[in-house]
């Protein structure tokens, strides 16, 4: 999509027309390759768009929220200090959402060499799906707890013996080895330590259930409960709908969720070794469904809030930080400029300054939503002043 007219002007003239603002913000820097150009809340258009309350209680969570595990490196960007004041802040009685924002956070332009301006942005989704806690006819396919062997790799830290690229491994008595990929787990790899908590119709909603993350499932007595992520093998992800599109089954043009996966269904035997082209593999927990409005936690360990929870590169941004998406969004009005979202969540494909995933809300409509956001944005990025600086506003 195109961006509005007033962000085309040059980094001097947004530092100028910051600076001529009064407000308090560092000189630009860098973050992952991209430049952070400061410019004026009031150079941002649309700013803060509508309803900023929604993105303040979005940021309340984040807030007492118990943290990612294990924590961020302390080299991601957003002081956490200046942050943890934020926070205080937003803690107390906050008459105007926006002013709130202004007051305690500086804004900077995400500038990438390679494209510009443009950011891109994809949106995800909470899936519902039918399962049961004891298999049966229906009901085939495992969705495995984390097996007490694996061994999660924070990010830059590796094993000794194993290849810098897997994000995981396996505690053996010979010490650590590469954990199994898809194919060699479904094939039995993991022994006594496969332990099923849930069974699904069959591995394509497993698939779906392992791209998004997490998920609701309605048992047969009507209720539900949430599926979260518990960690995963550690192989690098491929996207089966590109495995398929690659294939030549399906075209690339007009690949909705719904057409690719039901492609799988209609054609098991071509599916499987599609879906084991995938040798990534997530791993879950149960708990219980406690808002039905919220979607399950993210990586910051906050519920996600329908288009307002950003997956960012977490190896860049710190959880916590909003950021302005420059453009139109699902769910907005027409006349939609913008939206003040936060960051709470991340993913293996989110990888970059200047790049998000939209939480858009749970079940189907949501995934519809979802598969069709695939759009160049611009994005901004708030972050926290000092808390000597940031008056007012509460």
């Amino acid at each position: 999509m195109p961006l509005p007219r007033a962000w085309s002007g040059s980094a001097p003239a947004a530092l100028l027309a910051f600076l001529l603002t009064g407000a308090s913000a560092a000189a630009p820097e860098t973050v992952g390759g991209a430049t952070l150009i400061p410019v004026a809340f009031a150079a941002v258009p649309g700013f803060p768009g509508r309803d900023p309350n929604a993105a303040l209680d979005a940021f309340r969570r984040v807030c007492t929220a118990p943290g990612p595990a294990p924590p961020q490196a302390a080299g991601v960007a957003g002081d956490p200090a200046a942050l943890e004041g934020a926070c205080a802040a937003a803690a107390g009685d906050v008459p105007d959402a926006a002013a709130f924002f202004r007051a305690h956070f500086d804004a900077f332009r995400v500038e990438r060499p390679d494209t510009g301006r443009t950011g891109f942005l994809t949106g995800y989704f909470e899936p519902e799906l039918t399962g049961s806690l004891e298999p049966g006819p229906d009901f085939t396919t495992p969705v495995l707890a984390r097996p007490d062997d694996l061994v999660s790799l924070g990010p830059g830290e590796t094993r000794p013996g194993l290849d810098p690229i897997l994000r995981a491994a396996r505690a053996t008595a010979e010490g650590f080895a590469p954990y199994p990929d898809r194919a060699a787990i479904e094939d039995g790899a993991l022994g006594d330590h496969a332990r099923p908590i849930l069974w699904l119709r069959d591995a394509v909603d497993l698939l779906v259930l392992q791209v998004q993350g997490s998920g609701r499932v309605r048992l047969p007595d009507g209720s539900a409960v949430r599926v979260l992520y518990d960690g995963r093998n550690g192989r690098p992800y491929t996207a089966v709908a590109k495995l398929i599109v690659q294939a030549g089954h399906l075209p690339l043009e007009g690949l909705t969720l719904a057409r690719w996966t039901g492609w799988l269904r209609d054609h098991p035997e071509a599916a499987k070794p599609l879906i084991r082209g995938n040798a990534a593999y997530i791993f879950f927990r149960l708990a219980a469904v406690s808002d039905p409005a919220l979607g399950p936690p993210g990586a910051a360990n906050a519920s996600l809030s329908p288009g307002r929870s950003l997956a960012v590169d977490a190896a860049l941004w710190r959880y916590g930080l909003p950021f302005w998406l420059a453009g139109p969004l699902p769910g907005g009005a027409p006349d939609e400029a913008g939206r003040l979202v936060i960051a709470a969540d991340t993913g293996s494909a989110i990888v970059g300054p200047a790049r998000g995933d939209l939480f858009l809300g749970t079940g189907a409509p949501a995934g519809v939503a979802a598969g069709n956001l695939r759009d160049a944005v611009g994005f901004v990025v708030l972050l926290p002043k000092a808390a000597a600086s940031a008056g007012g506003g509460r």
